[in-house]
């Protein structure tokens, strides 16, 4: 441990990408292209042909088209988005079955959080083949399409990747010039400009420059809204010859007033528990519900708990991107760098129902009565900035008679977040830190105090208008401005990477392929934890990880147009992957104390093997895939028997793929697939108890097995389901339709064991009577669409996403809260295209 000076910093304001919350349906693959195509159009990346329908892998590490990759691969192109109507990537995501989305409390409270294969993927979010960090909502007005590579991937991408990666391909210069724009309407005052133009200045010099604005409420939420803009302008030179330099830069702005949805019903611990004997499934607070006093009352699915003069979320990404690459024949080398700078500002509504507030007290009706809920606030400001270079060598030699299609790289980047609270300077808590003064130092949280000054809010009737002020402290009546925290109480957190890479896909015969990649990731982290108002000095604590990780596979095609395979991959999750900027399961800590823990941490790793089998039927119009898998994962971070945390975590994801994607006629096309997840917790550590003092004796803390250990995985649907299919009925008119399924999925389990202990110092574990698991139901969503091609240059749709104005959840927290969905979503699109 080092002990540095604290210095003082200009903190940024604004931050990372927003939510255009628009439940999406898959669609129709685009038509097949041919190489001399492919490299025309996107002249500064190297583009992988799919002979089938399913779509094709743009990567500079990718050595062969999907069906002669021993991996799971799906595709989602820009057709795929423009038929679903698709915002963002959240939106375009869930038409492949297999992944969900995770809430959580900061970092990335309301941000991307893919869930691929049960493992949290937020990490493991590249663009085009380049690591994206930082919290962020990300935008489709210029992504041209979105791969997803499902299975341990750390040799792909470096640390994490456990479940698998998503790489963003940018829209970039082309072969023709055109212009084309898009404008949508819709109810919830939904309006969206979007404007994509690429030309060309010279036979060799192209731009392009996407565009977009959009605004809207969210159907069926109340005050919700959604603000943005973006421009991405870019310029390749050299287009169509050996040499190419491509300069681009994407900058995206959001305003918006973040949802959190609706808070669990019951809480449950060793000191609390208010929910019914037995197991019981802690489901969200609504429709109609009766406290624990009996009062009853209805929550509707637009209830909001929110602030409107309180709550918001900006955000901010600037990127520059510059890429240059030289065609020497057969094979071509290319270097990326891009730095990029990320903001984020919020004060994000927690619906609290960890004290009791939602349900009520059955023990003590008179101070929790239930029918409340504590409008806790979750506040940050910070940035995170990134400088990445990466160099890639790639193309075919042969050697004896075997072909190789190989990629060569190394990777270099830095990355710092420094973070924040916003925070009065009256007020310090208990450990002389200043916090909102939100009602966080009564207890019970919500009384008559609390609700006069609108820190608690009806469960049934809240009011998002509330003239709600920030005071000095909890009782005090001295209104105090919402400022951001002193300098030495903001938290740093640097990350730097070094890493060399290397794949080879081996022809040895038609027949017969085999895959193999290494990588070598040496990576470095810093923490400056944020301290106390009243402390003089802080301190850094760091940590640096050697990871070598492998993949292999064999490949055998007993035709030309099938293929069967087996794979085996590994993947390795260092501490302080995320930088601060999500959950991290497994960080540096923020206190002296962690110190100590620095030589203890352990890379959590993952391996997975996987079988499966892929086929391209009907002239390669329709492409099929089955994959059926096993993932496990060990030193995960968990509280060990002496209540200190170890490494000693595993967990097990066992599963099925079956995806289709193309056409089954030449005007019905269809899109879409079934996950099948086992994933279980098989061993989640200890819980610890404290055996309150009796005389004699001092409180003691003991621990029990986790509540956790044989659970499914929190933020994971055991099945899910979506299909899609798109009918061309005339020459003019198109109908599409899709079904989207998602099972049951758990955020957080809890129980309400407790230690007690006698004169002797005997301790007695008293087993759990009431046991719960916070989760969110199943849902079916259905999705439709109309579309009507006026002449070359102009057509209109349609969208209706949520046909039926089905209430759902589309993420769970561990506690307090889940996120609901948008209710019906009617959009009306007008497309030009010159």
């Amino acid at each position: 441990m080092t002990i540095l000076a604290s210095n003082a910093r200009t903190t940024r304001y604004l931050a990372l990408s927003c939510v255009g919350f628009i439940a999406s349906a898959p669609a129709m693959a685009n038509d097949v292209t041919t190489p001399a195509d492919e490299a025309a159009d996107a002249p500064d990346q190297r583009t992988i042909i799919v002979t089938g329908a399913q779509g094709e892998v743009v990567s500079a590490k990718a050595t062969a088209p999907i069906l002669n990759t021993p991996r799971s691969i799906v595709v989602v192109d820009k057709q795929v988005i423009k038929d679903t109507a698709s915002a963002t990537l959240v939106d375009a995501l869930r038409t492949v079955p297999g992944i969900t989305f995770g809430a959580a409390e900061g970092g990335n409270p309301i941000g991307d959080r893919p869930f691929i294969r049960g493992y949290d993927s937020q990490g493991s979010t590249f663009l085009d083949g380049v690591r994206d960090s930082a919290a962020q909502t990300r935008e489709v007005f210029a992504v041209d399409q979105v791969q997803v590579v499902r299975g341990s991937d750390s040799t792909l991408g470096g640390r994490g990747s456990a479940g698998g990666s998503l790489n963003i391909v940018s829209k970039l210069p082309e072969r023709d010039d055109f212009v084309a724009a898009s404008i949508t309407g819709g109810n919830a005052d939904y309006k969206r400009i979007t404007a994509d133009v690429n030309y060309h200045l010279t036979p060799t010099i192209g731009v392009r420059v996407a565009g977009l604005w959009h605004d809207q409420d969210v159907a069926g939420r109340d005050a919700i809204y959604q603000k943005r803009w973006g421009i991405a302008p870019s310029i390749t030179v050299g287009l169509g010859t050996p040499t190419q330099l491509t300069l681009s830069y994407y900058h995206l702005t959001t305003d918006e007033l973040p949802d959190s949805g609706i808070p669990f019903l019951y809480a449950c611990s060793a000191t609390f528990c208010n929910a019914p004997v037995g197991s019981t499934l802690s489901e969200p607070a609504i429709g109609n519900i009766t406290t624990a006093s009996g009062q009853t009352g209805f929550v509707d699915r637009s209830t909001f708990y929110g602030l409107v003069d309180r709550d918001f979320r900006d955000s901010r990404t600037d990127q520059f991107t510059a890429r240059v690459q030289h065609d020497f024949g057969d094979v071509t080398l290319r270097n990326t760098a891009r730095f990029t700078h990320n903001t984020q500002d919020y004060i994000f509504l927690l619906p609290d129902d960890s004290t009791g507030n939602v349900f009520g007290n059955p023990g003590n009706l008179a101070a929790q009565p239930g029918g409340q809920v504590w409008r806790r606030a979750n506040t940050r400001y910070g940035y995170v900035d990134t400088l990445t270079d990466q160099i890639d060598l790639f193309g075919k030699v042969m050697t004896g008679g075997i072909e190789h299609s190989f990629a060569l790289g190394g990777e270099w980047s830095a990355e710092k977040a420094r973070r924040g609270t916003f925070v009065t300077r009256g007020f310090l808590n208990s450990s002389g830190v200043e916090i909102l003064s939100q009602g966080s130092t009564i207890s019970p949280r919500c009384n008559t105090a609390t609700v006069a000054r609108y820190y608690c809010a009806s469960l049934f009737t809240p009011n998002p208008n509330d003239p709600w002020v920030n005071y000095a402290s909890d009782t005090s009546s001295t209104l105090a401005p919402i400022v951001k925290s002193l300098p030495l109480a903001e938290t740093q957190v640097v990350g730097s990477t070094k890493a060399l890479y290397a794949f080879d896909s081996i022809t040895f015969a038609p027949w017969l392929i085999a895959n193999i990649g290494l990588r070598y990731d040496d990576f470095t982290s810093k923490v400056t934890p944020g301290q106390a108002a009243n402390a003089t000095q802080s301190f850094t604590l760091k940590r640096r990880d050697k990871m070598f990780n492998y993949q292999g596979g064999l490949i055998a095609k007993p035709t030309p147009n099938t293929s069967f395979y087996v794979s085996y991959a590994t993947s390795s999750t260092p501490p302080n992957s995320l930088i601060g900027e999500g959950q991290e399961q497994n960080s540096l800590g923020t206190t002296a104390s962690a110190a100590g823990l620095i030589d203890t941490l352990k890379v959590e790793r993952s391996k997975s093997l996987e079988v499966g089998a892929k086929a391209d039927l009907f002239d390669n119009r329709l492409s099929l895939n089955v994959a059926v898998f096993r993932t496990r994962t060990d030193n995960s971070r968990v509280i060990g028997a002496d209540n200190t945390a170890q490494f000693f975590g595993k967990k097990e994801v066992k599963g099925l793929e079956f995806g289709f994607n193309g056409q089954i006629l030449p005007s019905w096309n269809v899109f879409g697939g079934y996950t099948y997840l086992d994933a279980k917790i098989t061993d989640g550590g200890f819980l610890a108890l404290t055996a309150a003092a009796v005389p004699g004796q001092k409180a003691k803390v003991v621990n029990v097995a986790s509540p956790n250990t044989g659970k499914q995985f929190p933020q994971t649907a055991k099945h899910s389901f979506t299909i899609w299919s798109n009918l061309q009925a005339t020459e003019r008119f198109s109908l599409g339709g899709g079904a989207f399924y998602t099972s049951r999925v758990y955020g957080g389990y809890a129980d309400n064991r407790t230690a007690t202990q006698n004169s002797a110092g005997v301790v007695t574990i008293n087993p759990a009577t009431k046991e719960i698991a916070r989760s969110i139901p199943g849902y079916w969503r259905f999705d439709a669409r109309a579309g009507f091609r006026i002449n070359d240059h102009l057509d209109v749709a349609v969208n209706v996403q949520n046909l039926t104005d089905k209430v759902f959840f589309t993420q769970a927290y561990q506690s307090h809260y889940a996120t609901i969905g948008a209710g019906r979503t009617v959009l009306g699109t007008l497309n030009l295209k010159y």
